[in-house]
């Protein structure tokens, strides 16, 4: 099966998620009122904007930034360059952030943002440039207690860095909690960087305790091996597991013995890609996912478990490090053969309960240890699987309703105490 024909076929993100959130609504049997409040974002801004090219010439890029709820604090969601970026999949993804920040029980909204721009076909300085004028169109929104961005696909620490200082040269003062996922020289948190793939190194630990079962000696499949998927397969080694396939977007490789990780990261720093890893055997990236395995960890982008191909996903747990991998033709498919399948909204929000405690930290400056990024990460994500699992077996339904009824009911919490203005 060709990698095309699934990007082709992919469904419309912001229909999987309103069709998500519409079977726990109708689980929670909500009113009327407060789900049309949830269904749709609070705000849309889109963004025309020019920036200087190497060549003296002018382009225009396009950009979004959308705030879904914010009925329990600030709205809170990464930017990303990628040139498939559209408003539809950002308003997923900022409404799939409103659920995240619920479910592990910290006081944000979602908000996303993002700008179609392929960023590899850019220097570093149009890179910059183009950061600096973006986040200049998108000043209207963000603030350390309104919008607070954070490092996505294809962006940075480098980037939230320029963010920061253009937002505080607007503003004439530094302004350290505008953004999260900054460098620990500009107020960053030690573990910021490898806190989504850790919290899914958690979330693994926790899930297999509620399995009776060890994550020592599981073979694991891992899609997308960039921010997310490194850190991941850095903090999973260290359990024992077997990482029998790596795949990116340049290719997949495997080894039935286990390939050795510190190789991998290596040779992905060095070479920009995991293809043609010495000591491993070069597979059909469209295969990767149907691999024999005992874990699958989807972690690059969205609609990479369709029905197409979920009858053939052989993994007995599927942790969603990705935002978004798996329709819900292909939720129903792999629910039917009792996959036990770990919810994005929760298997990647390491990352946002980290950019909790950099802002915590910016607004008291005082600095945790790693050690203690660790402890309370570890505590947080655990504690959230385990409500997540009691509420699903309490009702009989799946842990991504499951889910989404968790996050509904402390948000619709929070809007019934506030009451609607005016």
């Amino acid at each position: 099966m060709a990698t095309d024909s699934l990007t082709v076929a992919a469904p419309n993100p912001w229909q999987i998620a309103q069709h998500q959130f519409d079977l726990a609504a109708d689980r929670l049997g909500l009113d009327p009122g407060l789900r049309s409040v949830l269904r749709e974002p609070r705000r849309e801004l889109t963004v025309h904007f020019p920036v200087h090219m190497d060549d003296g010439s002018v382009e225009v890029f396009t950009g979004y930034r959308v705030q879904h709820n914010l009925g329990r604090g600030p709205a809170k969601g990464g930017i990303r360059y990628h040139q498939n970026v559209s408003l539809d999949e950002v308003k997923a993804l900022a409404m799939w952030m409103t659920w995240k920040c619920a479910v592990v029980g910290i006081p944000y909204g979602g908000g996303k943002g993002g700008v179609i721009v392929d960023p590899t076909a850019l220097s570093p300085r149009e890179v910059e440039g183009l950061t600096r004028r973006f986040t200049t169109e998108i000043s209207v929104l963000i603030g350390p207690d309104r919008d607070i961005p954070a490092p996505d696909v294809n962006t940075n620490a480098q980037t939230m860095a320029w963010i920061m200082d253009t937002y505080s040269m607007h503003v004439g003062y530094t302004v350290p909690g505008v953004v999260t996922g900054k460098p620990v020289a500009l107020g960053g948190s030690e573990g910021r960087r490898e806190a989504t793939g850790r919290g899914v190194t958690f979330c693994l630990e926790a899930a297999a305790a509620a399995r009776h079962e060890k994550l020592e000696g599981q073979r694991v499949v891992l899609q997308g091996f960039g921010n997310v998927g490194s850190y991941f397969a850095d903090s999973v080694r260290h359990h024992g597991v077997k990482l029998i396939a790596i795949g990116d977007a340049f290719g997949a490789v495997t080894s039935e013995a286990g390939i050795d990780v510190e190789r991998a990261l290596a040779w992905a720093g060095e070479h920009g890609t995991i293809k043609d890893l010495p000591g491993t055997n070069e597979i059909d990236p469209a295969g990767l996912l149907e691999l024999d395995c005992d874990i699958l960890v989807p972690a690059a982008l969205e609609n990479q478990i369709t029905d197409r191909n979920a009858h053939n996903i052989k993994a007995a747990i599927v942790a969603e490090a990705a935002n978004g991998p798996t329709t819900p033709e292909a939720d129903r498919i792999l629910a039917d053969k009792g996959v036990f399948l770990i919810p994005d909204v929760l298997c990647n929000a390491g990352g946002v309960t980290v950019s909790y405690f950099e802002w915590v930290q910016d607004f008291s400056s005082f600095f945790w240890s790693e050690d203690e990024i660790n402890v309370r990460l570890d505590k947080i994500m655990v504690d959230a699987l385990k409500k997540i699992w009691d509420t699903a077996d309490r009702h009989k339904i799946s842990l991504r309703t499951a889910t989404f009824a968790v996050a509904c009911e402390r948000i619709l919490s929070a809007r019934e105490e506030r009451g609607l203005y005016p």
